[in-house]
């Protein structure tokens, strides 16, 4: 009895490890209802691998901008980015569509998107290069994608099937997004997870879709950090504690403990060049960190703070998961389920997330300069690269300054 017990918790602890180390919280808004006529694709990213860096890589049709694993040097896979022809595809892993296959061959999401991004221009692409590639896929997911044309869906996937989502569709998406978690709509109800990040992701898109202000600054201000439960009513962004630690249950927040990472991609206008798609990312714990934009027409030197160095990692990520280390100090047992709350937000204003509000503003604020200087004498690759380095600097000097790292 106490073995079988034994071995009965081990593997709930180990669904809930493999859960955790796998799921993310994802939108597609369609450019008929964001604020400016330009699709979204969002990707809150959750995995085990903390580590993540951009790369900028040129071995397919198309020259692509993808979020890579930082160990994975050669990016084998990517798990959320855009090409040169401005398609771009992210993913959240799914727990209810292969429930009865016993397909062996399992995680090539990754390697799917890298193929896309490598060779697609458009949906109607994506959805050939699914039926061409050999089965079983090797995939439980559902494909975030958007193009150039104004194409905005989802692809529910299983190793032998597809369900196509059309969010351009008002009897499909008739608020003009769909947002997944880690269940398919097509899989059935009750099976897979994150039902909770799901609702609260949902309640904030519509109200972004009634307040009219569905674009990529309302999910970077408003929706990836956001801290409030939609099952329990908390909201740790109000009644903040003093200077004294205080630990909290962090379980079920759209940002979580094994959050990594955010990939949002702003496309084009109808009419407008691809050249003018860019992605903003954040890279390690979104609550440590800030979003930075880039831009393909910018080549291949990407932001030095979001690609790896000598050591192998981003130095922005890495700097992020210092910061993540003083939310997240108990690191036996169940340590990493309990934020210290006082070290991210506080009523004397010093929270790791309160110093760093003001730095991601300011880079808010200038790249909107930029772009409407760029929008008007179009984009420069050198005009482009000045801006990379300022963006480096300003987030190494703001790091050092705020927290001397």
């Amino acid at each position: 009895m106490f073995k079988s017990a034994c071995l009965f918790f081990a593997g709930l602890i180990l669904l809930s490890l493999v859960i955790d180390g796998s799921a993310c919280t994802t939108v597609v808004i369609s450019g008929k209802h964001s604020t400016d006529g330009r699709p979204v694709l969002w990707k809150h990213r959750d995995t085990s691998f903390l580590q993540n860096k951009l790369m900028y890589l040129t071995d397919g049709q198309y020259d692509y901008i993808g979020l890579v694993n930082s160990e994975d040097e050669e990016g084998r896979e990517v798990w959320g980015g855009y090409n040169s022809a401005g398609f771009a595809i992210m993913n959240s892993a799914s727990y209810n569509l292969n429930i009865d296959d016993t397909t062996s061959l399992k995680d090539q999401e990754g390697v799917v998107m890298k193929k896309a991004l490598q060779v697609c221009t458009s949906l109607a692409d994506f959805e050939q290069l699914l039926r061409d590639l050999p089965k079983p896929l090797g995939v439980e997911a559902n494909f975030g994608v958007i193009d150039a044309s104004g194409g905005a869906a989802y692809y529910e996937t299983t190793n032998f099937d597809i369900r196509k989502y059309d969010v351009n569709d008002p009897l499909v998406a008739p608020h003009g997004y769909l947002v997944r978690s880690n269940y398919s709509m097509s899989g059935p109800i009750d099976e897979g997870y994150g039902y909770i990040r799901y609702q609260q992701a949902e309640n904030l898109f519509y109200l972004g879709a009634a307040l009219k202000q569905l674009d990529a600054s309302y999910i970077i201000r408003h929706v990836t950090r956001d801290l409030r439960h939609a099952l329990t009513g908390v909201d740790l962004s109000q009644n903040l504690p003093t200077k004294n630690p205080t630990f909290v249950p962090f379980e079920d927040f759209i940002p979580r403990y094994s959050s990594v990472a955010d990939v949002i991609v702003q496309g084009v206008q109808t009419g407008e060049s691809a050249a003018h798609t860019m992605m903003w990312t954040i890279l390690g714990f979104q609550l440590t960190s800030v979003a930075l934009p880039v831009w393909i027409q910018g080549g291949p030197d990407l932001p030095k703070v979001l690609t790896a160095d000598e050591t192998g990692v981003a130095p922005l990520c890495d700097k992020s998961l210092k910061l993540k280390d003083q939310c997240f100090p108990i690191k036996r047992g169940s340590g990493k389920r309990y934020l210290n709350w006082t070290a991210l937000l506080n009523k004397e204003q010093t929270g790791i997330w309160q110093k760093l509000q003001p730095l991601e503003e300011r880079i808010l604020m200038e790249t909107d300069k930029q772009l409407s200087l760029w929008n008007k004498k179009g984009l420069q690759n050198k005009d482009i690269q000045s801006f990379y380095r300022w963006l480096d600097q300003t987030v190494l000097d703001g790091y050092q300054k705020l927290f001397g790292i």
